[in-house]
């Protein structure tokens, strides 16, 4: 009884490691957008330059993260998770120490490749830990609250940070964080990975795929770049041709028969696009709008990270009572009608009247939504192709946001700087991210089917 609650307890000291990774990645996603002007007067650095402090990152995270999943499937995820975040950690020193915009970029090119390596061998790691059913559901739902409250809490911290100790805190904080998780990670968690028998890896398909991703994230996030774009589509279609004559296929294209998967791939591309665009305007709506300062906007986010938690607990509960799909098509549908209500902003408003209530309806839906979606795709995948499923998951989500990004900014674009022209462009921006969101409750409707998840004690149903 005593070894039971000695591996009971480790487990749940593993999710914590693993949700502070995740937290880390998230939040480093968004916490230097508000460090910003700061690094700007300090490097000397253009608009365009600090618009790449921003692409850096998104661009290897997106290119790399299902490279990651399956490196950490073959190679073993414990051992994955503890490079990534190695490298993530020394990234991110390296990249308070820049005297250059230029080295500060590659630096959040490494930061990207360590998190895209990191991430997904994490995610993995809660799946072969717990077992599918309620359990699972609870860590979940942990993981799902902080992943989901780390872009709200990166603009809090990032304000805080920059304020008061200065931008070069917004990267350093990142290092004793991960030399203490990978440190720590022997300890707590356990090495799983497929068996040596099985094992190969597929260096054309892993070439293929990663520069076919790379050139779509780039060709899309600085608006959007048709000749990349066309470089992408012929790399994967290289791709799609290599993976059904390989042998050993970095990605075999069987995991799509599971429709929970394939579900919430397309889900992930619609929600990563519908949510890109509350942080991304209505950031800018504090500032150049309501004439927020760094720290005002950072806090303006604080109510709307709380809201993620709480709900996203509730979520894992509902997930294991109602079954994943009813709650997420329900989290997705108030995700489209918080983000509508935010559709008639005000160049006359207020932080009250105008972002506060719209900001609780986005983020309880939010909560609800990220927990169902990831188990969703988890469920019913082999141990063995776990990593493979995490990185599918969320490179889908990285490429909605890339993609979304460059159309939302698209419809809200305007030649005049005054109130009216600014809001005016938002409110067609938060229009169009609630259409995503909407069309992906439907997509989630249609494709995802209805299973209620295991309770203990009983046989674990494999969806189609």
């Amino acid at each position: 009884m005593l070894d039971q609650s000695k591996a009971q307890q480790r487990k749940w000291w593993a999710l914590a490691l693993l949700a502070t990774a995740q937290f880390v990645v998230v939040l480093d996603a968004s916490v230097v957008n508000v460090a910003l002007p700061s690094i700007g007067k300090d490097l000397q650095l253009s608009r365009e330059g600090l618009a790449w402090l921003v692409n850096a990152y998104v661009l290897a995270f997106g290119g790399f993260l299902l490279l990651g999943g399956r490196m950490a499937d073959l190679l073993g995820r414990r051992r994955v998770f503890m490079a990534g975040f190695t490298l993530f950690a020394v990234a991110s020193f390296a990249g308070g120490l820049a005297t250059s915009g230029g080295t500060l970029i590659a630096a959040r090119a490494l930061q990207g490749l360590g998190a895209a390596i990191l991430s997904p061998a994490a995610l993995s790691l809660v799946t072969t830990t717990f077992a599918e059913g309620a359990e699972r559901n609870t860590a979940l739902g942990v993981w799902g609250a902080v992943a989901a409250g780390g872009g709200a809490a990166g603009s809090l911290l990032g304000g805080v940070i920059t304020q008061t100790l200065g931008w070069e805190w917004v990267l350093w904080i990142n290092t004793p964080i991960g030399i203490a998780a990978a440190a720590l990670a022997p300890t707590v968690l356990r090495e799983s990975k497929v068996d040596a028998a099985t094992r190969s890896f597929d260096a054309l398909g892993a070439f293929t795929v990663t520069g076919g991703l790379v050139a779509l994230v780039y060709g899309v996030i600085d608006g959007v770049k048709p000749e990349f774009v066309l470089i992408a589509a012929a790399f994967l279609a290289a791709f799609a041709l290599v993976e059904t004559r390989t042998a050993n296929p970095l990605v075999p294209f069987r995991i799509f028969r599971s429709r929970g998967l394939t579900g919430a791939t397309v889900t992930g591309v619609l929600m990563g696009g519908a949510l890109i665009g509350l942080f991304f305007f209505a950031t800018l709506y504090l500032q150049q709008v309501l004439a927020y300062g760094p720290l005002e906007a950072g806090l303006a986010f604080l109510p709307l990270a709380l809201t993620i938690g709480a709900s996203a607990g509730v979520a894992s509960q509902l997930s294991t009572t109602l079954g994943p799909k009813p709650v997420l098509v329900a989290g997705l549908a108030t995700q489209a009608a918080g983000l509508y209500w935010f559709s008639h902003v005000s160049a006359n408003g207020s932080f009250l009247g105008d972002v506060l209530f719209p900001s609780l309806v986005v983020a309880l839906g939010m909560g609800l939504a990220f927990v169902p979606l990831t188990i969703v795709a988890m469920s019913g995948v082999s141990e063995h192709e776990s990593g493979l499923a995490s990185g599918l998951m969320a490179t889908a989500q990285q490429i909605g946001q890339a993609i979304g990004l460059a159309l939302l900014t698209g419809v809200a674009t305007t030649t005049a700087t005054t109130p009216q022209a600014l809001t005016n462009g938002f409110e067609n921006a938060f229009l169009l991210a609630a259409a995503f969101a909407l069309i992906a409750a439907l997509a989630a409707f249609l494709i995802i089917r209805r299973t209620r998840l295991p309770q203990p004690g009983t046989a674990v149903p494999v969806p189609a």
